[in-house]
């Protein structure tokens, strides 16, 4: 049962984690997250313990914007896997509009499917647009092995986000050593 309360609460915490997501420095703790991916499996955080991950998201399969951003990612996978990193994509698309736009592109990672932006909202990558709209916000999440965001990227430009993001990924490796 929904009460005046419950929907206060809801919205408040809405409201905590995306302020946090714009305003908190780094690193922090990732969310956690649970979303079916194109192969039917259920993809979650605690899967990429170990490893470096690119959680990136993006507003639509195959427009333009997100078509340059994949292809970036896609051409410069080879060197952020050598880098130790996996890329997976976020956006509010099906799993089928997800699997035709990875046929099409050739991507080679994993794209998951946020129909209800249950996770856009928890990493801040949902909220108000141009114009006023609220919709998908491109954002791309670096988070360590040990399940830290140690890098955000709002409002990204996506020709050229692969390189920018290997880039990133050696000098937070060297930062470490």
């Amino acid at each position: 049962m929904i009460t005046e309360t419950s929907l206060r609460a809801e919205q408040d915490a809405k409201w905590y984690t995306v302020y946090m997501s714009k305003t908190q420095p780094t690193p922090y703790k990732a969310p956690d997250f649970s979303l079916q991916s194109t192969d039917g499996t259920t993809v979650s955080l605690k899967q990429f313990a170990g490893s470096w991950l690119v959680f990136y998201f993006y507003p639509q399969d195959d427009t333009p914007g997100c078509t340059i951003e994949a292809c970036s990612l896609r051409d410069t996978h080879d060197e952020l896997a050598g880098l130790g990193a996996q890329v997976v994509g976020v956006s509010r698309d099906n799993l089928a509009s997800h699997r035709q736009f990875i046929g099409k592109n050739k991507l080679n990672f994993t794209l998951l499917s946020d129909p209800d932006h249950k996770v856009m909202d928890t990493y801040g990558a949902w909220g108000k647009k141009m114009f006023g709209v609220e919709g998908v916000l491109r954002k791309t999440f670096i988070i360590n092995p040990d399940g830290m965001v140690v890098k955000v990227y709002g409002r990204v430009t996506p020709a050229g986000h692969g390189e920018q993001l290997a880039a990133e990924l050696r000098r937070l490796q060297n930062s470490a050593s």
